[in-house]
């Protein structure tokens, strides 16, 4: 597979409801006059050293480039560790992911859809290969990609796969996604210069945890799902929609500084949105059971368990600096990250562009640092993985915030 096809899911998991094609330049800002006037989806954790949670989407890279501060690009040169939701580079995550999407006992699509929506389906893809060819750029060809290529990479088993992940890859199958393939997206192209710079890389999920929420929608609400993207498709053929939410949309509030949790809920869900007040009231019933699952499934408790995730790795390198990009509608709205670390007692501080970061060095010894961050551990509701029974005078609930006796406020655990 070529590697800069390799985004999530050959960065097909960018399921936002898509429009018609955009204009180039319909998601860019005007220039900034400085660097305090740029959108920053960085976040301090303050310990000594500190750690960064830095917000990413599923774009190219080139289109958010130039829009993301010095100071996020200078926290990530700093640190030592670089973890990721998945581990995009490796092997073994594309090809879980392929696997995950498959349909059991080798059963195939035509097997288990209504005949009506499979032959609009089919006919559907048909339309999207016969355009390819036109859709494909100079520089795309450039590269050495072509349409049949493009097109078997990201479709040429589709009628192996659930159809939940048809769905999701007919999302992906729009003229404004294929001319931006070829160019890695922003978490894997953070995930390749960490590489390079011989940075040590993880990840905080597994690829079936991503994907088995997914598998788990039942069939009804499926083929809800299926039908209604696809209808949004031939809609926008015909001319006669548009979308709520393009990939232009999401690009360009992520530059010019909207931080609507919102649209880019939509994006870490990876789902497209299927409310809308056309749709008659038992399918308004079913839409919004939809959107409250994967709600639950693929924010709110990511949210939590990234979140533990967190602690853990922070208190396994409680001597490195450490930087997190996720998703930026983990660090958005309700629930998110930041809130599970910030109830856990961790100060977590929005870092503006333009503000210097700074490189702390601990004077405590380092027993005392580890004894801290153990605190901290538990009081998510985990024990760390060097395990042991609970630091004495640990209090759960709001207390956890304290050490029982010891009258120091752990948001402050790693300071000097």
């Amino acid at each position: 597979m070529h590697a800069a096809l390799a985004g999530p899911l050959l960065a097909a998991l960018l399921a936002t409801a898509r429009a018609r094609p955009q204009p180039p330049d319909a998601g860019q800002c005007r220039p900034p006059g400085s660097q305090r006037d740029l959108n920053s989806f960085l976040w301090t954790i303050r310990r000594d050293p500190p750690a960064y949670l830095f917000g990413t989407i599923h774009v190219p890279y080139t289109r958010v480039w130039d829009f993301i501060p010095d100071n996020s690009k200078a926290a990530f040169q700093a640190s030592a560790r670089v973890y990721f939701e998945l581990d995009l580079t490796d092997p073994y995550t594309i090809s879980a992911l392929a696997s995950c999407q498959l349909l059991p006992h080798g059963e195939n699509l035509q097997d288990v859809l209504p005949r009506e929506l499979y032959w609009r389906l089919k006919r559907h893809l048909d339309y999207v290969k016969l355009m390819m060819p036109s859709w494909m750029t100079p520089a795309q060809r450039g590269k050495g990609l072509y349409a049949d290529y493009l097109f078997n990479a990201i479709a040429g088993n589709w009628e192996r796969k659930r159809p939940v992940w048809v769905m999701l890859m007919v999302n992906s199958l729009t003229e404004t996604d294929v001319r931006s393939r070829g160019v890695p997206v922003l978490d894997l192209y953070l995930a390749q210069r960490a590489e390079k710079m011989k940075k040590s890389t993880g990840a905080v999920e597994r690829v079936e945890e991503q994907c088995h929420p997914l598998n788990g929608l039942n069939f009804s609400q499926v083929l809800f799902a299926l039908n209604q993207t696809l209808l949004q498709h031939e809609s926008v053929r015909a001319g006669s929609l548009q979308a709520p939410y393009t990939t232009e949309d999401l690009i360009k509030h992520y530059n010019c500084g909207d931080l609507n949790a919102v649209i880019f809920n939509h994006d870490t869900s990876q789902l497209p949105n299927f409310i809308n007040t056309t749709l008659p009231p038992h399918e308004q019933v079913t839409a919004q059971e939809i959107d409250s699952y994967f709600r639950q499934e693929l924010i709110y408790k990511r949210n939590e368990r990234m979140g533990k995730r967190v602690m853990t790795l922070l208190q396994e390198n409680e001597d490195k600096i450490c930087f997190f990009a996720f998703g930026a509608g983990h660090f958005l709205g309700n629930n998110t990250v930041i809130d599970v670390l910030r109830q856990a007692g961790l100060e977590v501080e929005h870092t503006p562009a333009g503000q210097t970061i700074h490189r702390a060095h601990s004077l405590r010894p380092k027993s005392h640092r580890l004894h801290t961050v153990a605190i901290l551990a538990s009081c998510v509701g985990f024990l760390p993985p060097s395990g042991g029974q609970r630091p004495a005078g640990f209090t759960r609930g709001p207390q956890c915030q304290h050490q029982a006796g010891h009258g120091e406020v752990l948001a402050r655990a790693g300071q000097p």
